[in-house]
């Protein structure tokens, strides 16, 4: 023996679940497998192997079978265990092959599961970590099923707008009850596995080790000579079952609103207790496929793999440093201030706030202390967690208590002139290596960068209000920006459960650039013939979380004013309705001012529709000469939702933006877009870049139309052309 095959052997040995003396497959050699086959003490042991979570790919499906098979053949083995390498049994369906012939290649699930019912031999499911979508639907094959406490038992698949596609719906039922298999499958929320160890899913608990555990569980069917037990021959017995799907029904299709997935999954549990086992396999199948051809699911799946792709920055290695962030400073504890630090004390990283005065630092200080209690008293947190959380925020006054911080964010008042006091401070007195970070929401990261020695440290890290709340976390990347402060930043953000979504320096950076260009369409809707309330119902209707002119309400329409005002002296050829301006010149900021677009009633956000506002908006036609016409909602929708896209595609041709898909989750989590949508520029992929294109040529050429703002972007134009998409 070469000592090269000396270390591949002891590789082998070394694997998860191969014991020393374990007789090894020919499947085991490198190259060849996604899972290792073994017998031990007569029994076959088929080990899952594909990190992270040994998703069900094509080579993993193939190895099972061959594992099966070899078992069958072998007159040595009696019995068979299937067990996760690692800490999972499988999570599913492998996302690297979705939408490619191998993900329904032959062997595919269906096959797979039905070799598996056919073994001669019992075939035993070790279950541990997570087992999860295929990965479940698999173990519902096997004969028996062994686990520990503590894995994660779930079919998640409804949150990607489809539902369990080889027999999940119709075997889960049989083992854990109609209305526990229910609420799983349309919540697709895990349940630890002990949680359900008084139900037939489980033969048996595994106290220590899951494999040893498995083996002798092997060891007594065999010894016992137990029967095969096929869960598809369970009969269900669910007495006015037609009562209970019809409750069902109704208060599924009340949450579900947009998704037709959830009431699919009430559909096919139904068949599984009314249909023999093979129609509703056909029942449960018919509804996969229609789900998956849905624009709902489409876009649910986009913003799966949207998520994970914007945390990918081209430029930047695999492995890239980062440095170690234990102390955090905030410059401002206004809300916006208040909302971030308590994302870093959630993740148990002190925090020190800085204030210019003390009244303003204990009323913030006080405010955060308010959101903690009220958590608590929801049972959110328990005393002893707000009591940790609390001890972690500390104020001060004093610039120079902020020395050892690692990174600094400040979160004061919108103005560059402020912004560079704080920033040729902080110059001052920082430690060398210190990430300082601005939470500016529009303005040049690259002069803020400028104010100080360190333009390297410098990067905009722009949370969305409520901070603590919203998931959305835009990192902005300015031209100096050292390649280990954006990995940091990018780890970070993961740390205390933000989306962050890269973005390079420019006014507005992706959202507030594209949301300027919604809104000012918006002006112009009312201008012309809307009300504010028909256009933010228009879009409410068709999904956004909330109308523009609500939105501006919330945020305090002082602040777009306040761009607008910059706007008019650096982008004269920019057009504005004035209307807004008009608005704001009368006090009226919205909520916090009782008065804006709507009425608000003291201690309400109920935004109350207001004659002021219909007659300031009649004046102003009378003023410009506007006979108002008849706007449709479909006009009002497309208008607004075509004017981010035309802004989106401008933001990808300037490399502002990384990728459409990043665009997409800008949207999806931090500006309530519709997410059976799947983002701005995944719905123009939707409807046809053809079509937005032409329809953005039709609003150049209405009376009164903005020719230079709807020609559709370089981009969009030649994709249109090309019968090409952004994503």
């Amino acid at each position: 023996m070469t000592s090269k095959d000396a270390k591949r052997n002891s590789a082998e040995q070394n694997k998860p679940g191969v014991r020393p003396g374990d007789k090894l497959n020919e499947m085991e050699k490198p190259g060849m497998s996604s899972s290792a086959y073994r017998v031990q003490d007569g029994v076959a042991v088929v080990t899952l192997d594909n990190p992270p979570v040994n998703g069900l790919g094509h080579a993993l499906r193939s190895q099972i079978v061959a594992g099966i098979d070899a078992a069958q053949t072998d007159p040595g083995v009696r019995a068979i265990v299937l067990i996760g390498a690692g800490r999972a049994f499988s999570g599913g369906a492998d996302i690297r092959e979705f939408g490619s012939p191998k993900a329904s290649a032959e062997p595919n699930l269906h096959t797979v599961i039905r070799i598996v019912e056919a073994s001669r031999k019992p075939v035993i499911a070790a279950i541990g970590g997570v087992c999860m979508g295929g990965g479940l639907e698999l173990a519902l094959s096997c004969h028996f099923r062994v686990a520990v406490a503590g894995a994660q038992i779930a079919l998640p698949e409804v949150k990607l707008g489809i539902l369990p596609g080889a027999g999940g719906t119709q075997r889960l039922p049989r083992v854990v009850g109609v209305e526990t298999a229910m609420n799983m499958i349309v919540s697709g929320k895990p349940e630890l596995s002990e949680k359900l160890k008084d139900t037939a899913l489980f033969d048996e608990f595994v106290a220590g080790d899951l494999l040893d555990g498995a083996l002798k569980f092997a060891g007594k069917v065999v010894a016992e000579a137990r029967p095969l037990k096929l869960v598809r021959d369970i009969r269900i017995d669910y007495p006015n079952h037609q009562a209970f799907f019809q409750f069902a029904r109704n208060s599924v299709a009340a949450a579900a609103k947009h998704f037709p997935a959830p009431l699919k999954c009430v559909e096919a549990v139904a068949a599984a207790v009314a249909q023999p086992f093979e129609e509703g396999l056909k029942t449960e199948r018919k509804f996969f496929v229609e789900l998956m051809n849905s624009p709902e699911s489409r876009a649910l799946r986009h913003a799966f793999f949207a998520e994970r792709a914007c945390a990918k920055i081209p430029d930047l290695p695999e492995g890239t440093p980062t440095r170690k962030i234990e102390r955090v400073a905030v410059i401002g504890a206004g809300t916006m201030g208040g909302g971030i630090a308590m994302n870093f004390v959630n993740a148990d990283l002190p925090v020190l706030m800085l204030e210019a005065g003390q009244e303003a630092l204990d009323r913030g200080l006080g405010t955060i202390r308010k959101n903690f209690e009220s958590s608590m008293s929801k049972g959110k947190l328990t005393q002893e967690q707000f009591e940790r959380r609390m001890s972690l925020i500390t104020g001060t006054l004093d610039y120079a208590d902020l020395k050892d911080a690692d990174l600094v964010i400040e979160a004061v008042f919108e103005d560059m002139g402020v912004k560079e006091t704080v920033f040729r401070k902080l110059d001052e007195v920082m430690k060398p290596g210190a990430i300082l970070a601005s939470n500016t929401s529009t303005l040049d990261v690259n002069r803020i960068a400028s104010f100080t020695q360190r333009p390297q440290d410098v990067v905009g890290m722009h949370f969305f209000s409520p901070a603590n709340v919203m998931k959305l976390l835009e990192v902005v990347r300015a031209a100096a920006t050292a390649p280990d402060v954006l990995a940091t930043v990018m780890a970070l953000a993961k740390k205390i459960r933000k989306t962050a979504v890269v973005s390079g320096v420019c006014d507005g950076f992706i959202g507030n650039r594209m949301i300027e260009h919604y809104g000012r369409v918006a002006g112009f809707l009312v201008e012309e013939g809307a009300s504010p309330q028909q256009v933010d119902h228009a879009l409410e209707q068709w999904g956004m979380a909330m109308g523009p002119f609500r939105m501006s309400d919330l945020a305090g329409n002082d602040i777009g004013w306040a761009i607008r005002k910059r706007r008019y002296v650096e982008r004269p050829e920019l057009k504005y309705s004035k209307l807004a301006d008009r608005l704001c010149e009368q006090g009226r900021f919205g909520q916090k001012t009782g008065r804006g677009w709507y009425l608000y009633r003291p201690g309400s956000r109920e935004a109350v529709p207001d004659p002021e506002v219909d007659s300031l908006i009649a004046a102003y036609r009378k003023e410009l000469g506007i006979v108002p016409r008849r706007i449709e909602d479909d006009e009002i929708v497309e208008r607004c939702i075509y004017a981010l896209v035309n802004e989106g595609a401008r933001l990808l041709e300037e490399g502002i933006a990384q990728r459409a898909s990043d665009i997409d989750m800008v949207y999806l989590a931090g500006y309530g877009f519709p997410l059976q949508r799947g983002g701005p520029m995944r719905y123009a992929d939707e409807v046809g870049l053809y079509r937005v294109a032409r329809a953005m040529q039709a609003f150049a050429a209405a009376p009164g139309g903005d020719a230079g703002f709807w020609a559709p972007a370089p981009l969009l134009a030649r994709l249109a052309a090309e019968g090409k998409s952004f994503n």
